[in-house]
């Protein structure tokens, strides 16, 4: 396919992906789906037009992440470190099925850890629809769920910037002053939060025409900034949106301001060139076969850790919440796809999360039509 019909291709799915996802009753399945036809259409996809919808969608990446750090609104330390207890026993016990997984297919003891941040990561945006309209739970599980799937976002994308640095560069004084870096990053993020939301708030009272734009550009130049101090720049754009409370103009959070470039056009053109980065070949072979095992198994020992070790509270189901994990998975792969140049691993990993993901939402229980007009997270 040529760059005229992967263009075709992809308006249709902007136009039609969402409202489809919508009439099912599950929103949250837009974006993986996104990853199927990538998959779908890699074959034939021109291999020009492919490396082009990888570098466009990169920016989409990083305005998700942005998007995600948005939406979490921590509580106190003192209130969260429960739950990030619970948060580390229930990923610590799932890292010896991942481990083994790991090298079965491939990976190296390092990139098996990167594999298990990533895996036991939680896509709070791709749940948080199946949360929200969750029928039967009370407040208390409710809040707790919550609490929890924000814990193995934020778990795994701290672990991850540390993993891929090293896996990136091996351990090494360059690593550690790069580690380093990352920690001042995030420091000076939390520190000026303040003053960029002032910004952020600035520009959406007193631009109109131009507004979008703006935003776009000021968390393109803090990710900039950010990957010069040593973190890379999708990491930088979640922990500014973290750092950030929500910015609210008119009633709309800042995300409903930039969603025509970011939720309509950029971050569906990511997750379609994430399915095109997986080769056909991996996908009917041994490591398709082993990324299928792995998502079952993993989605298996989940629901005998929630039913016998460790309760998320809820029903049975409830657990699937903390399943989704598309966006870590996707985060973790692009190290693995540039710096680490292991296109059979990171493969494999888009394979897990999509095997985990899409079952996941398709297994909880149907939002009612009307309510999927509540905004969501990215």
């Amino acid at each position: 396919m040529n760059a005229n019909e992967i263009i075709i291709l992809l308006i249709l799915l902007f136009m039609g992906v969402p409202d489809l996802c919508r009439l099912l009753g599950r929103p949250s399945l837009a974006f993986p789906l996104f990853v199927v036809f990538g998959l779908i259409v890699s074959p034939v996809a021109n291999p020009e037009v492919r490396q082009m919808l990888v570098q466009a969608g990169q920016v989409g990446f990083l305005l998700l992440l942005f998007e995600v750090g948005l939406e979490i609104e921590l509580p106190r330390f003192r209130e969260f470190l429960p739950t990030l207890r619970r948060a580390s026993f229930w990923a610590l016990l799932q890292y010896p099925v991942i481990l083994a997984f790991g090298r079965l297919a491939g990976l190296q003891w390092l990139g098996c850890f990167v594999a298990c941040a990533a895996f036991t990561g939680c896509s709070v945006g791709m749940g948080y629809l199946g949360w929200k309209h969750y029928p039967g739970l009370t407040e208390e599980p409710r809040r707790r769920i919550l609490l929890l799937m924000l814990a193995l976002e934020i778990m795994a994308i701290v672990l991850l910037a540390g993993e891929t640095a090293l896996y990136e560069k091996g351990l090494s004084w360059f690593v550690i002053l790069k580690l380093a870096g990352i920690g001042v990053t995030i420091y000076l993020i939390s520190r000026f939060a303040t003053r960029l939301e002032s910004l952020f708030a600035l520009i959406l009272r007193h631009t109109t025409h131009w507004r979008m734009h703006l935003i776009v550009l000021l968390v393109l130049i803090v990710c900039a900034l950010g990957e010069r101090l040593g973190l890379a720049g999708p990491k930088t754009a979640f922990f500014l949106g973290l750092f950030m409370s929500r910015i609210t103009h008119d009633g709309q959070p800042l995300e409903h301001f930039i969603a025509p470039i970011s939720h309509k056009f950029l971050i569906p053109i990511f997750f379609f060139a994430l399915g095109l980065q997986v080769e056909w070949s991996y996908l009917f072979s041994l490591t398709g076969l082993i990324a299928l095992a792995a998502a079952a198994l993993l989605v298996g020992w989940r629901l005998v850790i929630h039913r016998r070790l460790l309760p998320t509270g809820g029903d049975d189901r409830s657990f699937l919440l903390l399943c989704p994990n598309l966006t870590i998975v996707a985060l973790a792969s692009h190290t693995l796809l540039t710096a680490g140049n292991a296109p059979r691993a990171a493969s494999w990993m888009i394979l897990v999360g999509l095997f985990m993901t899409i079952p996941a939402i398709l297994l909880l229980p149907k939002a009612r039509p009307e309510k999927l007009t509540d905004s969501a997270p990215a």
